[in-house]
């Protein structure tokens, strides 16, 4: 499995008891799609390599305590630290103008009167507000997500529909852009 195939979940972030269990803090606003977990894929000296579940429970909303199939002390150990990921077939479907950020790369940005706003090259959301960077004739441009503006997200013709405030191509135009 490549990197690019998955989707990243959480963190394994310790051991727990002596059992061979491990605590999995999982990155996700819905933990609830993550009652069964068969398998997962933990990043090691940056390949996704497979491990199978044998025994989970909930320690807390976001937070799994695990044991691994045919566990050994030194799976364990390789595990902690390390970052957990799902295959992205395994993601729900979304519709109507929820939509995960991988999803949208390569979709155009319009806002409600069809004004082109580029094609989104990225999706930030290492800031407290997420934004989608595009490109317009060679500007990048950042926008940000805020729900209530999203009008639109169409699936078939790959665009999403915004209504976003007047002039906000001037100030969220990249300051390095506009010095050119």
């Amino acid at each position: 499995m490549k990197k690019e195939d998955c989707y990243f979940l959480g963190k394994i972030t310790r051991k727990h008891g002596l059992a061979g269990n491990v605590v999995l803090k999982l990155d996700t606003d819905q933990p609830e799609f993550y009652n069964k977990l068969e398998g997962i894929f933990i990043e090691i000296n940056g390949l996704l390599v497979p491990f199978f579940i044998e025994k989970q429970q909930w320690l807390k909303d976001d937070t799994k305590l695990i044991s691994f199939k045919n566990s050994t002390e030194a799976m364990v150990e390789q595990s902690v630290n390390k970052n957990v990921y799902l295959p992205l077939s395994t993601l729900p479907k979304l519709t109507g103008n929820s939509f995960y950020y991988h999803e949208v790369v390569g979709y155009s940005l319009r806002d409600e009167n069809d004004v082109d706003y580029g094609v989104v090259e990225s999706v930030n959301d290492q800031t407290a507000q997420h934004y989608f960077v595009t490109d317009l004739k060679g500007k990048e441009i950042v926008v940000p997500i805020i729900k209530d503006w999203i009008l639109e997200v169409n699936r078939d013709e790959k665009f999403i529909k915004m209504q976003l405030p007047e002039g906000l191509l001037d100030v969220f135009t990249t300051k390095a852009v506009k010095d050119e």
